[in-house]
């Protein structure tokens, strides 16, 4: 059933061939070895274990935020099928959300605009993009009502370019919110912020972390910063077609997933192979005359040193790299105006966790 529900969600001609199992409602729901699953709207599904394991959390899985990053997509289908045929027994609540569908049909990053920069309450954008990030923020929220204990939000993704750290996780900037930005009363407050498990980021596979230094309103953030989630975007490899990923290379991220929904604790390693990275600057292209000095194929963590012009635009004048050595993550010039056409980071301890 839900390897089904994968496929009917990811193909349009599928999906509208009267699938009723897989639509919202009554009929899409059902049981699954060890508890039941319901469909919440179209590619999401919650997993509600008949026995929670105390050392459960409460677990949102999402992929397809961008159409064109297919390993995660893949990745969560073995572990829905894994569920589904008792090899993994669930044993926590977790909701899989995928993201963008007409971008995932379309092979594509985006239809319109970037669904990644919408998740923020009070939204006033319109269009197809910014109505399924309210969708998608309302799962959530509704989610993490239901379950309010021990909150993680994995965001999984993969880079457009190559990378010195092919597996990286991208930690949301985080802040005491603001009295403007109560929770709604149907919203349980946690009582302490989350704790980063940097070992268990070892154990899955990641080589890299790099800390935000503002709010970027990805839908990673959207869980840090409105349900004080632990959370992370990962980057898991580059952008490939359906089918042509090596998923061999997740063996870390599939025994961490698996643990996951069976609630119980994750092997962890040293951090002895984990660098940190704190973001110094954000180049923004404000002009249509913004360019990138550099070629376009650079790799993420390349870094720069100190004289080095990195940008250039005829309204806001050059960058040139000052002070330290700068290192430059998802370059691409070609973004929309006043969008974010890079991170510059540089090199930092671990942080200690809250």
């Amino acid at each position: 059933m839900l390897d089904k529900w994968l496929s009917a969600t990811l193909d349009e001609a599928l999906a509208s061939e009267g699938f009723d199992s897989f639509s919202p409602g009554a009929a899409g729901q059902g049981r699954l070895p060890g508890g039941r699953y319901r469909i919440l709207g179209e590619g999401i599904l919650e997993l509600t274990p008949d026995v929670v394991s105390a050392d459960a959390r409460s677990v949102v899985i999402s992929a397809g935020i961008h159409g064109n990053e297919t390993a995660p997509i893949e990745l969560v289908g073995e572990w829905l099928a894994a569920l589904e045929s008792g090899r993994l027994a669930l044993a926590a609540p977790l909701l899989v959300i995928l993201g963008n569908l007409p971008s995932i049909r379309a092979q594509a990053r985006f239809v319109t605009t970037n669904l990644n920069r919408l998740f923020r309450r009070g939204l006033d954008q319109h269009g197809a993009e910014p109505e399924r990030a309210r969708e998608l923020m309302r799962a959530v929220d509704g989610f993490f009502a239901r379950y309010p204990e021990r909150r993680l939000h994995l965001d999984m993704h993969t880079a457009i370019r190559d990378s010195r750290y092919p597996r990286f996780a991208v930690v949301p900037y985080s802040e005491k919110r603001p009295e403007s930005e109560k929770r709604p009363e149907t919203e349980k407050q946690p009582e302490t912020q989350p704790r980063f498990h940097w070992r268990a980021l070892a154990a899955a596979g990641m080589q890299a972390v790099l800390l935000q230094h503002q709010h970027s309103w990805t839908f990673s953030h959207y869980s840090r910063h409105y349900h004080a989630a632990e959370a992370y975007t990962l980057e898991l490899g580059k952008v490939r077609p359906f089918g042509d990923n090596d998923l061999d290379a997740l063996n870390g991220m599939r025994a961490w997933l698996g643990a996951l929904a069976e609630g119980r604790p994750f092997s962890t390693a040293t951090l002895d192979e984990l660098r940190f990275f704190q973001v110094a600057h954000e180049l923004m292209r404000t002009s249509d005359t913004f360019r990138l000095t550099f070629a376009e194929n650079v790799a993420n963590f390349s870094e720069f040193p100190v004289g080095e012009t990195l940008a250039e635009d005829d309204e806001s004048g050059p960058f040139v790299v000052e002070e330290g050595p700068l290192s430059v993550v998802f370059p691409n010039a070609h973004v929309e105006l006043n969008a974010r056409a890079a991170l510059l980071v540089r090199p930092c301890e671990p942080p200690d966790s809250p």
